[in-house]
């Protein structure tokens, strides 16, 4: 039997934010199943715990935490061992018209997406906790590359923001041997329906924009970024890789 695998994660250890659901919780289980000591973190306790129930091998941990407040930053990276994999995930969205945008729900989001991410990043490699080799992975958004929707100002600009990030990262990491990238993914099922902002025919008729004829998955997304924290793609950084199912064909 051929082992061959350019993707294993045998021997990595990688920390995930945002693992309590969705594609972070995805990503942990997929890193699991190919070798990898994973490290989750999310504020809901409870579905960490679910998250970590769901992992494959053994030696992984759940660190609970609010990684908006900087003192949970500062306790998450001491307690952590020496990682080979940082996928930066957690993140949320509230849509608003531009005229009743508030600046406490823009601190918030961008306190979220943008700036917790960022620090971890700098905490992370000031206490030397990610060393040469190691790959860096953040969620932004087809919403952070330009795709716009009504409401979505918010968003789009933390999004965007982290993507420009991204890339000046990757340049001053590239010494280090840091890779760093980020995953864009268009419209994927993690719940959608259950926030009661949009109704099933709004979504039929969003599904029209992506060729491929179906939104994305968790898993979809997941395995990109295993791809990324793989040794396969030790030539690539400061990409930000775009997986929409085709919505930018038209």
């Amino acid at each position: 039997m051929n082992s061959y695998n350019p993707f294993s994660l045998d021997g990595k250890t990688v920390l995930i934010t945002g693992a309590s659901s969705g594609i972070g919780q995805a990503a942990a289980i997929e890193c699991s199943k190919l070798g990898a000591k994973v490290i989750i973190t999310a504020r809901n306790e409870e579905r960490l715990g679910a998250t970590l129930d769901s992992l494959e091998g053994d030696g992984h941990l759940s660190f609970p935490a609010d990684l908006s407040h900087s003192e949970e930053l500062d306790i998450l990276v001491s307690g952590l061992p020496e990682i080979q994999g940082f996928v930066s995930n957690a993140g949320f969205t509230k849509l608003l018209p531009l005229p009743f945008i508030k600046e406490n729900d823009l601190k918030d989001i961008f306190q979220v997406n943008t700036i917790a991410p960022m620090l971890l990043l700098q905490k992370l490699l000031k206490s030397k906790k990610i060393k040469k080799g190691g790959s860096v992975v953040f969620t932004s958004s087809m919403a952070g590359l330009g795709t716009v929707t009504y409401g979505n100002d918010m968003y789009s600009a933390s999004k965007g923001a982290l993507c420009a990030f991204v890339r000046n990262a990757a340049l001053d990491l590239a010494s280090k041997g840091i890779r760093v990238n980020t995953v864009c993914p268009g419209m994927v099922n993690t719940g959608i329906l259950d926030s009661g902002t949009i109704t099933k025919e709004q979504l039929n008729e969003d599904m029209k924009n992506y060729p491929l004829g179906r939104f994305g998955t968790p898993r979809d997304v997941a395995l990109a970024m295993i791809y990324l924290l793989s040794d396969a793609s030790d030539w690539v950084t400061g990409v930000n890789f775009v997986i929409d199912g085709g919505l930018t064909l038209k």
